[in-house]
């Protein structure tokens, strides 16, 4: 990662800051990033996060400041702070949190970041991708029901494309590869086969949803909650 203007910290690679609990890829963790008026941009991993926090602006204030749920209510640090606030964390709860490893010190990641100097909200459709159409499908196959690993499945046009079937969020599912050549270059009715449900555009990034289901990020949850959901969480 690259070293931050003031201080000279530099992240390399992560290690475990406590015998007790295993090393974690703590720069590999997901950050919820929110603008200056609190509203849910993206997601982005851990390495982008400590380079906004370290970065200051021309007139040497932070770019970014940390956003961390405590007893019920949002608190907000700058990157100084956090690191005091980790050094107690490293002492009574380090099993309680992702880390990562400094030159001189060890860190708390945050799973929230308000970036103070953007304000605007640019508006972006959830991209239709074949992550994001697992995600919406849960890695199930919409034929069967049986959920497989990603590189067991395959995505399936309900309508083929031989027969006018787009490439659009209402006609790709996740499908397994029996299912799949079960079906061939054939409707659902013509094929003998039922969707478990119609496929639909999601209004907000499927990924979302698996992520929440973790405890770790329950912190995003009213963010989320207000959000405009044409917005992609990438």
């Amino acid at each position: 990662m690259e070293s931050a203007p003031q201080g000279g910290v530099v992240f390399p690679q992560v290690v475990a800051v406590n015998p007790d609990y295993p090393p974690v890829s703590g720069l590999d963790s997901s950050v919820l990033m929110l603008n200056a008026n609190y509203v849910a941009l993206r997601i982005i991993d851990a390495r982008r996060a400590f380079t906004l926090l370290c970065k200051r602006t021309p007139h040497n204030h932070p770019c970014a400041e940390i956003v961390s749920l405590e007893d019920g209510r949002y608190v907000s640090y700058d990157f100084e702070d956090w690191r005091d606030l980790s050094e107690f964390r490293k002492a009574f709860e380090p099993a309680n949190h992702d880390w990562v490893r400094t030159v001189r010190f060890d860190l708390v990641v945050p799973r929230i970041i308000r970036v103070l100097t953007y304000s605007r909200l640019p508006k972006q459709e959830v991209k239709l991708n074949r992550r994001n159409i697992y995600a919406r499908d849960g890695s199930r196959c919409q034929y069967c029901g049986k959920r497989f690993s990603t590189t067991e499945l395959s995505l399936d046009h309900v309508v083929p494309r031989s027969q006018g079937g787009d490439n659009t969020w209402d006609n790709i599912v996740c499908c397994c590869v029996t299912c799949n050549v079960r079906k061939g270059g054939r409707t659902p009715d013509e094929a003998g086969v039922r969707l478990m449900r119609r496929p639909v555009k999601p209004r907000r990034s499927p990924v979302i949803r698996l992520k929440l289901s973790n405890s770790k990020y329950h912190s995003w949850k009213q963010f989320l909650d207000h959000a405009y959901w044409d917005v992609e969480l990438r």
